[in-house]
């Protein structure tokens, strides 16, 4: 009976083990679809045998938890990976915004520039038209008329890109506060699972800090090391301590000269961060790069055809006699022939040794609204004199604008945007491929296939009954034991 007895209770853990076995992939069943759910199977382990008439017996095996399939090293390489395509997708996207303000106007309402190129084309050729017939008042409207529409697609450059400075400033802000939440979360995991799991896979507590480090590699360039007791710590790329154990510390920002800089303690990362990856790192390196240098290239060309342009005109005479030597103007400095405003007051700039032009694009706009006032003629002559036009429409072919011609700056200037735009791109699609297949590669490993689920629900049902049925094979045999061979009342 003792042997019976054994049998019984074997299979009463069998049974045990195997409904263990089947909540476990009853649960990945579940949570197939539940973002950051990492595949779970059941843990098996051998029991104590036993010795009977010296005989070694072995007495089952107990399910002792699930441990999730996970691939440390792969995750990390993964985050890694998606850290440096966030920054890629996130400049892109606002190299695009920049790039759409420069594309000739085709029906789309994402320009809001117009053809800068041809509007400097237009304006130097109605002087060119003008020099036929200089008293022609038709054709000093158009003089006038192609100014104010180079003016204005200059000055709406100017204005859309700072536009998009303050909304990725807006961004900067924002992506601080939600990597600041993210950190306080995956503390507040480390506490959980050291406390529950210091020595093993705590399960679902680890695929939610390892989502949580997936968003946060998204948003910020970050390093991550496993410490003691199952815990982590989180540093930016530069070094910067994010994580520590139960601890976060926390990202600040603050204006500095009207542009948000982030900080930790008292230490301005921003520079690091721009560096270091994630949408973040995109967004910083189009603020404080990629718009400053397409801003600096549009003050450049708008400074040198305004102040070029209005010299020359206030070199000749207008229609009605006027000269340009006369300043109409202290406070603006403008002159009675200027045609476009004059731009803002030239700073020493002592980085470069030379100007700081900044704020001229923003601010060009076309001042003068009678045509007579367009100097045709050279200063001393008469009306019918083309002498001054002559020279206005030559600034096209001269290199006025940092030694070439004011076409051609503009020309190698979009032509620039666009190879850093294609670049990019380029990049990005690189990383975002090797995400995918790293993406792919976790997921042979971690997610959940209902196909195998299937498989392994079939498995454990059938030991199960098996076990089940083992229990009827054990009646049966203790029925013929109690009724000694001889059919009774004892079933």
């Amino acid at each position: 009976m003792g042997t019976i007895s054994s049998a019984l209770n074997l299979m009463s853990q069998a049974l045990d083990a195997d409904q263990a076995a089947l909540n476990v992939t009853a649960n990945n069943v579940a949570n197939a679809s539940t973002p950051g759910y990492t595949e779970e199977t059941p843990t098996w382990q051998e029991n104590d045998s036993i010795q009977i008439n010296g005989v070694s017996v072995g007495t089952g095996a107990t399910e002792t938890g699930a441990t999730s399939q996970r691939d440390r090293v792969l995750e990390e390489r993964l985050d890694q990976q998606q850290q440096l395509a966030s920054a890629s997708g996130s400049r892109l996207t606002a190299l695009n915004s920049i790039q759409a303000l420069f594309m000739p106007d085709s029906g789309s309402t994402s320009s809001t520039a117009g053809d800068i190129g041809s509007d400097i084309t237009g304006f130097f050729q109605s002087f060119s038209s003008l020099e036929a017939n200089p008293t022609n008042s038709a054709l000093r409207e158009s003089v006038l008329s192609t100014a104010s529409t180079l003016a204005t697609d200059i000055s709406n450059a100017a204005n859309g890109l700072n536009t998009q400075n303050t909304g990725l400033d807006q961004q900067a802000a924002g992506a601080v506060g939600q990597v600041n939440a993210l950190t306080s979360a995956i503390a507040q995991l480390d506490t959980q699972i050291q406390s529950i799991s210091p020595d093993a896979d705590a399960g679902t507590l680890e695929d939610q800090r390892q989502l949580d480090l997936s968003q946060l590699s998204q948003l910020v360039g970050i390093n991550q090391s496993s410490t003691e007791n199952n815990g982590l710590a989180v540093t930016t790329t530069a070094g910067q301590l994010l994580v520590s154990n139960s601890s976060s510390f926390q990202l600040t920002t603050g204006s500095v000269a009207g542009v948000t800089q982030i900080f930790a303690g008292t230490a301005n990362l921003t520079t690091q961060l721009a560096s270091g990856g994630g949408s973040l790192g995109g967004d910083l390196t189009a603020r404080d790069t990629d718009i400053p240098n397409t801003l600096a290239s549009l003050d450049q060309l708008a400074y040198t055809i305004s102040t070029r342009v209005n010299a020359q005109n206030n070199a000749g005479t207008g229609a009605n006699g006027a000269a340009g030597t006369a300043i109409a103007s202290s406070t603006t400095g403008a002159k009675t022939l200027d045609i476009f405003s004059p731009p803002p007051t030239l700073v020493a700039n002592t980085a470069s040794g030379g100007t700081d032009v900044s704020g001229a694009a923003a601010a060009m706009s076309a001042v003068m609204t009678d045509p007579n006032l367009v100097a045709a003629a050279a200063s001393g002559q008469g009306t019918g004199d083309n002498s001054n036009a002559i020279a206005m429409a030559s600034l096209t072919n001269q290199t006025i604008v940092n030694g070439q011609t004011p076409t051609t700056f503009f020309s190698n200037f979009v032509s620039t945007l666009g190879s850093t735009v294609s670049n990019v791109q380029t990049e990005n699609t690189a990383q975002t491929a090797s995400v995918s297949q790293l993406q792919s590669q976790n997921n042979a490993i971690s997610s959940v296939n209902l196909n195998d689920e299937a498989s392994a629900l079939t498995t454990m049902e059938r030991s199960y009954q098996a076990a089940s049925q083992m229990f009827a094979t054990l009646n049966t045999i203790m029925t013929s034991a109690l009724n000694l061979g001889v059919d009774t009342a004892v079933t």
